[in-house]
């Protein structure tokens, strides 16, 4: 897998970056920012694309935040309560809350922005199992009323990665969970300037300065919000070595998410700090589709699964072991739900014959399977030509597709067949903190329709989930969630393939990179 990795970050060095078509040079205190992805949809409510996510924390705000130890902190609320019973918590909002467009922040605006959220998102979801209605008792005052008490129900409006509960105006809120919004109207400390969003090249935002941030310090997504620049540039380049040579050069500033071949080449630049931002490492994962032969059969995972080396995944991503870590569990390692229950089929013997016969067993007749290859992301282009190469040992007729990130995720939302457009296959990763539990562990969820890209559904998974959220101690969950485990070995949802410490790049002229498991981009400063 070297010379694939190879491939990815090769190529002539080009042009100057600033040279190019789309990539003004803007005067002033301007940030400029190589995004790990194309922006190439505003609705973070709508997909779980971390690039989304990013843009979200640009442009809303949210009622409680997570702070640097994951712990939620108020953010747009001031004060709250919860009744003698537990049923009815009240949230007070604080003063000098507005949007964009001048317009005060309400509870109305609240309320709707945590219904649409809680329709798609997994642990929004489970919250509002307990939810009998959400209202605004006046202009600063969201009422949650719930069935029964719900000890989550912090936990899960302060979620610090894909969903986050972002703030919208009501009349944007209102939309369609299922349909993307236009509008990128929020309240939070910079204004997103579609006017000269250009997808593809750049993306513009600047500071909002009727901004009014909270007087803590700064503690992950929690604290105070200071834009201490007046405008952030978005430059996406897909070439690796022009990112490389931009962020060298002190064209660009940031460069999110470098992969690990060039780490040494950045970090031999005395002006660029190359270093970790999450202290939690980043799991990985190759996604069935579910509802598509010949993946809808549970042999055929469970045969793909019992050949799968993490080792393979991770050097071809990560390179050294030193950036990896082999993972046994569905659960992000070194956090307290992960566990080995299950897992003999991950770390035994790789038997490639006993696989084929398992194959065979299932009825698989040599069907061309589509494997989405996002060629412009490190971690889903190294899974995708990893799991390619075990398919094809095992007799699988691969059909490998390139294309970019911002394909793969409109794609993977097609439940087509493959001859009209679907897929079998694709790749991600993830923040360690969206993979703590079996609640916030969005790909783990198993009922049908309603689960994640790739829509698996087991009926067991799913009643062990609603038992762990009901449990009352953390042995108890512990508990369940080895069950949970035992289980999702047998089922399959997705492959675990491990996890890396990714790390990010910058110019030591930046002051303020905030630690967390998002790229957050107030309190930089350049100095």
């Amino acid at each position: 897998m070297k010379l694939s990795r190879r491939s990815f970050v090769g190529g002539a060095l080009a042009a100057p970056l600033l040279a190019k078509p789309g990539f003004g040079q803007a005067r002033g205190s301007v940030l400029r920012v190589i995004p790990h992805a194309d922006l190439k949809n505003i609705d973070p409510i709508w997909t779980t694309a971390y690039i989304s996510r990013n843009h979200g924390y640009m442009v809303y705000d949210t009622l409680f935040a997570m702070d640097k130890d994951l712990k939620p902190q108020p953010q747009m609320v001031d004060k709250w309560e919860t009744s003698a019973d537990g049923k009815t918590w009240t949230f007070v909002l604080r003063d000098g809350l507005s949007f964009h467009d001048g317009k005060p922040v309400t509870a109305e605006d609240c309320a709707a922005s945590l219904i649409r959220w809680g329709k798609r998102d997994a642990m929004g979801q489970l919250m509002f199992t307990a939810v009998e209605n959400v209202s605004g008792r006046d202009a600063r005052t969201l009422e949650i009323k719930l069935t029964r008490p719900y000890g989550l129900l912090i936990d899960s409006i302060a979620k610090i990665s894909s969903n986050v509960p972002f703030i919208m105006p009501k009349a944007v809120a209102e939309t369609d969970p299922f349909k993307q919004i236009e509008s990128a109207v929020g309240s939070g400390p910079f204004i997103f300037r579609k006017e000269q969003w250009v997808p593809g090249s750049k993306v513009v935002y600047e500071k909002f300065k009727d901004y009014v941030p909270r007087k803590e310090a700064t503690s992950g997504a929690a604290g105070a919000k200071i834009a201490k620049v007046d405008r952030v540039e978005w430059l996406y380049i897909p070439d690796a070595m022009t990112k490389v040579a931009a962020l060298n050069n002190g064209e660009a500033d940031w460069w999110e998410n470098p992969p690990a071949d060039v780490w040494p080449v950045l970090a031999a630049n005395p002006d660029v700090t190359v270093a970790r931002v999450d202290p939690l490492s980043a799991p990985i994962m190759t996604r069935f589709n579910h509802t598509q032969p010949p993946f809808d059969n549970p042999k055929m995972r469970q045969a793909v699964l019992s050949v799968v080396d993490q080792g393979d995944f991770l050097a071809a991503l990560a390179g050294e072991e030193q950036n990896w870590e082999r993972c046994a569990s569905f659960f992000t390692c070194g956090t307290p739900m992960a566990n080995e229950a299950g897992s003999a089929i991950l770390s035994g013997k790789r038997d490639f014959d006993k696989a084929k016969k398992m194959i065979a067993e299932a009825g698989y007749k040599g069907e061309r399977v589509v494997v989405m290859d996002a060629v412009d992301q490190p971690v889903a282009h190294t899974q995708a030509l990893v799991v390619s190469d075990l398919l094809k040992k095992l007799g699988i007729n691969v059909d490998l597709q390139a294309m970019d990130w911002g394909q793969l995720v409109t794609r993977r939302a097609s439940k087509e067949p493959i001859d009209k457009g679907g897929y079998n296959i694709f790749a991600t990763g993830w923040v360690g903190a969206d993979l703590l539990d079996p609640v916030l562990n969005l790909p783990l969820k198993t009922n049908g329709d309603g689960a994640w890209f790739g829509w698996p559904k087991d009926d067991k998974i799913e009643a062990l989930r609603v038992q762990w959220l009901k449990a009352a101690t953390l042995d108890e969950r512990k508990k369940l969630a080895a069950q949970i485990q035992e289980r999702a070995f047998e089922v399959v949802p997705y492959l675990p393939t491990g996890q890396w410490k990714p790390k990010t790049a910058y110019r030591k002229n930046l002051k303020g990179v905030i630690q967390a498991p998002a790229y957050l981009m107030w309190n930089v400063e350049k100095v």
